[in-house]
């Protein structure tokens, strides 16, 4: 079985909710950085055997094939295929692991992975109206199947974390001082420029407008919780946003027939799922499974990428496995750098690559929670 490389990566900045990126197109976002992608690399898009991407709320300027749509967007050569994907929050980081598949199976050789996801223009409330998204309403409720199985209990991704909190006895304050470092530490990387090699400006935005500079403790105390006797506030969640990211997987013959020079290779991949009511644990489950089947411990891995889906998520997550605060989101996460929903699984991966490399890291470790109580592990190893 043959390797699985990472030639490159790329993302836009991110764009807050009605911002700078909120009338674009979401096949043009999605061209964008599969232009620069190609770009980039040099390769021959010709040779490209499949676009994989992810995106949830495949509405409106989402609809028909997104990943299909965005390479014809690019001008690119029309035999190329595309195909889009849906694990809820995860779909991005899962197209990573279908291309990786790809090439490791001998099928393919170079393959485009990524996602894209234009929140502004699909609301959250278009997308309860089309019962799309699994975390903000339950269509699945209506079935009587799931109805026998689970009861007619609430399920959403708010309860989820407030049960965490609850569960994992996470207190307001400690979650808020997570966010606040969060929007700390994006803002120091976006100062010293740890982003630049990784966006590629759009639309006249050339870095993440979703940093709150200047927020304190003192302001996140003043918010109203999202439930009546609830933790959380709206500070201790991912934002609304706008964004497209991609990634290159290419083979061993791929990367010496197109002189490519691989960045990293694909370790480990697997995904697990744990309780759809809870719906946010996946990622304790997910990551034990797969640092068992890699053979690693947790000290083995330099940086962890945990999606900021919800405080609570990353901080049960560091607490039930032993993970060093300061291996996780070093550079901000959701909470500060937002969620552009399929686009979240590639940008993590860019974001962790350049940080391997910047601290000469060899492994990092991504996972994120997903719908239906799921979670996907990645780990890479820097070349």
């Amino acid at each position: 079985m043959t390797e699985a490389y990472i030639i490159d990566a790329v993302r836009t900045p991110v764009g807050r909710r009605g911002g700078s990126l909120a009338e674009i197109h979401s096949a043009d976002l999605g061209a964008h950085v599969i232009s620069a992608l190609v770009e980039r690399t040099g390769i021959d898009p010709g040779a490209v055997d499949d676009v994989i991407f992810g995106c949830t709320d495949t509405l409106g300027s989402q609809a028909g094939d997104i990943a299909r749509t965005a390479w014809l967007v690019a001008g690119l050569p029309d035999h190329v295929p595309g195909v889009t994907i849906d694990r809820q929050c995860g779909s991005s980081q899962q197209a990573v692991h279908f291309a990786a598949q790809g090439v490791m199976s001998g099928t393919a050789d170079l393959i485009i992975a990524g996602g894209v996801q234009n929140m502004s223009k699909i609301p959250i409330s278009a997308a309860m109206i089309a019962g799309a998204e699994f975390g903000f309403t339950t269509p699945f409720a209506e079935s009587p199947g799931w109805v026998a199985r689970y009861g007619d209990q609430e399920v959403s991704q708010f309860r989820g974390a407030e049960m965490i909190a609850e569960k994992w006895d996470i207190t307001r304050e400690r979650m808020e001082q997570f966010a606040l470092e969060s929007h700390e530490r994006a803002a120091a990387a976006v100062d010293e420029g740890r982003f630049d090699s990784q966006v590629v400006p759009l639309n006249g935005l050339e870095q993440d407008e979703t940093i709150r500079r200047g927020t304190t403790l003192e302001k996140m105390a003043t918010l109203n919780t999202l439930t009546e006797d609830g933790r959380l506030t709206a500070a201790v969640a991912s934002q609304i946003c706008d964004g497209a990211s991609a990634v290159l997987i290419a083979s061993k013959k791929a990367v010496e027939e197109h002189g490519l020079t691989p960045r990293a290779r694909i370790h480990h991949m697997s995904v697990r799922a744990d309780d759809p009511v809870w719906m946010l644990t996946g990622p304790i489950r997910a990551t034990k499974y797969a640092l068992e089947r890699a053979g690693m411990g947790v000290d083995e891995i330099d940086l962890f990428e945990c999606n900021e889906a919800f405080a609570p998520v990353v901080l049960a997550w560091m607490d039930e496995l032993g993970i060093d605060r300061e291996k996780v989101n070093v550079n901000g996460g959701g909470i500060a750098l937002g969620h552009p929903i399929g686009a979240t699984g590639t940008r993590l991966m860019t974001t962790l690559l350049n940080e391997l490399e910047r601290t000469g890291g060899r492994y990092g470790l991504q996972t994120m929670c997903e719908g239906g109580g799921q979670a996907n592990v990645t780990i890479i190893e820097r070349l």
